[in-house]
């Protein structure tokens, strides 16, 4: 497990992972080592963003069952996938996505697929629903890391194969999406009324999917799942707050980070500041950055009202 680490020195950074139950950076020191966590709930996080892309390795087996991040050795920059030439030919998981339609397979991959996985429905601030899939391992945290208001585990399936084609068959017949973009997400977080439309919406789509399930003779579980308490903030629309007005990806951030959904957060500038700023901390991924004392810019916009 990734060491926790002080909010100084220059790293690549991997993204925002769920991995621990708590919302962390996931960092590759730029001085060499294995990768590690920095906390961010309810602290100031200053940063200085470089320019260029950077690889974010890749993810090795240590076991049938698991998969963790290593970062790239050389801290190389990033050609393909966010990935340097070498740490994309060494990502057995890679293959992941095609395992289900008769694709390459590595040894370690087949095993990995054949432990069960989870099919699930995930309802973002706009109402739109996404049908996703979890390795047994990766359950919650999966879901945690999407961004979701609400979401429900909807059948276990025997192994990974079976549940993707269980996946591809519900958009097939639903037009449910399986991506939803990370700007799509921040936009419905900051245009968020009321909880109503969204829980309704997700209601909606849960019976579409378990009566096409039921007519395909696939018994659900139709479970619930538990939002994190990091979001609640996310999850009140009745505040004062608006779209961070910088690029987090160049130049001088600091903030202190309230609240998060997936890898959006709620951040203040300043401590008595009543105003919150909705920003993607997943935007980071790949990008040089260099922890430390830093502010964020001025700002001059006017706060969404509710």
């Amino acid at each position: 497990m990734p060491a926790v680490l002080q909010h100084h020195g220059a790293y690549v950074c991997h993204g925002v992972t769920w991995a621990t139950g708590d919302p962390r950076l996931l960092l590759a020191p730029l001085a060499g080592g294995p990768l590690a966590y920095a906390t961010f709930m309810k602290q100031r996080l200053g940063f200085r963003a470089g320019s260029g892309r950077w690889c974010t390795g890749r993810y090795g087996f240590t076991d049938t069952i698991n998969v963790e991040a290593i970062a790239c050795p050389d801290r190389a920059p990033a050609e393909q996938s966010g990935q340097c030439a070498p740490c994309a030919s060494r990502d057995d998981f890679r293959f992941a996505h095609q395992f289900h339609q008769g694709g390459h397979a590595p040894d370690a991959l087949t095993a990995y697929m054949a432990q069960p996985h989870w099919l699930y429905l995930a309802t973002f601030a706009d109402g739109t629903t996404k049908v996703g899939t979890a390795a047994e391992p990766r359950r919650r945290s999966r879901l945690n890391e999407q961004g979701a208001l609400f979401a429900t585990y909807l059948t276990k399936s025997p192994d990974g194969r079976a549940v993707r084609h269980l996946e591809d068959a519900l958009t097939r017949r639903l037009e449910l999406t399986q991506t939803v973009r990370a700007a799509a997400k921040l936009r419905a977080l900051a245009d968020l009324r009321d909880l109503g439309a969204a829980r309704a919406s997700h209601d909606r789509d849960l019976a579409r999917a378990a009566a096409a399930l039921a007519d395909m003779n696939v018994t659900t579980v139709l479970e619930e799942w538990t939002p994190p308490g990091e979001g609640d903030q996310l999850r009140t629309p009745d505040a004062e707050r608006a779209l961070y007005p910088h690029d987090l990806r160049e130049g001088e951030h600091g903030f202190t980070l309230r609240s998060c959904i997936g890898t959006q957060v709620l951040a203040h500038l300043e401590i008595d500041d009543e105003t919150g700023y909705l920003l993607d901390l997943g935007a980071l991924k790949g990008r040089r950055i260099l922890l430390g004392r830093f502010s964020s810019p001025g700002t001059a916009v006017q706060a969404s009202l509710f």
